[in-house]
């Protein structure tokens, strides 16, 4: 057993609670948590830390196999460039070299105190890690194609991946934009999937002109690269009322990125489905767009956040993220803050035992040290001790 303290603890789902002390056992599970006004505290038997206490960190959003990408895509080429870049190197590797740099990235998110990713796959390069790591992940296969006739095939294939999968109860399928899934894709994806998927929402502005005159530099880029984009119908709306209405309200939905999400977009959101999750990647969408959503219209719905890939990152780090948006927005509290990143994306992925610092859990425990104790904010300083 042991008792740590700091001085402040934020459990994730409830108030901070000032030099508050966490007792736990040599598995990590937690036995008490006290708080000084209303407990007897030994303090003696208290280890005492500097910073802020919060449960180890949630990353909802991740492409691991695309950690080979790593500086060899440009910045801010807006996403029809990001295509465009990756496609044109992404060849240029090996096996080996890319499960190299999935071992490395992997380890950066330990030492960045990431507990639980949700992680997008395409093929099975990060399956053999995290059948033997530490970090619990659950894996999204991610399928697309704007050719009706392929469906029956993209199923097969993707099927026959998810059985290499040594977890059945944490893979699941998923799509991957709403610009690149036919309607008897998200038909099937409807049937087949299991109650939780994620999409890529709104990254660009000229997904948003795709869907409502057919025009842009991302209708211009999928012209090139995929024929069946001449078939596309637009709705003369934006991309998210356009696309959610084809996806069960009952489902668990992540929405990711959101960069150019509106007021308007929220609410159509809310009124559909009470199951709608939001996911930020802040730094990705500065690398990609050099753009962020407006944190603002989100602050009473269910956020989390993800870092996206190292194609798209300069890191794998939530806390990179959260300044990121601090820096951004210094209105949002780090309370808000550490929700998002913690019990928020624990109960997306459905990750019981994860995300708050509640009796009976085992959420990991991060020490950020450097922070702004006065206004309870992060600094550019700040930085992660893993406990």
């Amino acid at each position: 057993m042991k008792k740590i303290s700091a001085d402040y603890v934020f459990p994730g789902n409830s108030a901070p609670i000032k030099n508050g002390v966490i007792v736990f056992d040599t598995n990590g599970r937690i036995l008490e948590l006290l708080n000084p006004i209303d407990d007897l505290i030994i303090w003696e038997e208290v280890e005492i830390f500097k910073g802020v206490i919060c449960p180890g960190f949630i990353n909802t959003h991740c492409h691991l196999e695309l950690s080979y990408l790593k500086n060899k895509v440009a910045e801010r080429t807006q996403l029809d460039g990001f295509v465009k870049d990756i496609i044109a190197v992404r060849d240029n590797f090996s096996d080996k070299e890319r499960k190299e740099k999935i071992a490395i990235a992997e380890n950066e998110m330990l030492l960045n105190g990431i507990v639980a990713v949700g992680d997008i796959a395409n093929g099975n390069s990060t399956f053999k890690l995290k059948k033997h790591s530490t970090i619990k992940y659950h894996t999204f296969l991610e399928v697309f194609s704007l050719d009706s006739n392929a469906v029956e095939d993209i199923v097969e294939r993707t099927n026959s991946l998810k059985k290499e999968y040594h977890d059945p109860s944490r893979i699941s399928i998923t799509p991957h934009a709403p610009y690149s899934m036919s309607e008897n894709l998200v038909e099937t994806v409807n049937k087949i999937s299991r109650d939780i998927i994620t999409i890529h929402n709104q990254e660009t502005e000229s997904e948003n002109e795709l869907f409502s005159s057919k025009s842009g530099r991302l209708y211009e880029q999928l012209s090139r690269i995929n024929e069946n984009i001449k078939d596309w119908v637009p709705t003369g709306k934006k991309s998210l009322p356009s696309y959610l209405p084809m996806y069960d309200p009952n489902k668990k939905i992540l929405l990711v990125h959101n960069t150019f999400t509106d007021k308007k977009d929220v609410e159509f959101a809310s009124n559909y489905s009470n199951n709608i999750y939001w996911c930020f990647c802040p730094n990705a969408n500065e690398y990609i767009e050099g753009k962020q959503p407006d944190y603002n219209l989100f602050l009473n719905k269910k956020c989390t956040i993800g870092t996206d890939s190292l194609a798209s990152n300069w890191s794998l780090s939530i806390l990179d993220e959260l300044k990121t948006i601090t820096k951004k927005d210094p209105s949002i509290s780090l309370e808000t803050l550490i929700q998002w990143a913690t019990f928020n994306g624990a109960e997306f992925l459905g990750f019981d035992e994860l995300g708050c610092i509640e009796i009976g859990k085992i959420p990991g425990l991060n020490l950020i040290e450097n922070v702004d104790l006065a206004e309870l904010k992060l600094t550019s300083n700040s930085k992660i001790n893993v406990l």
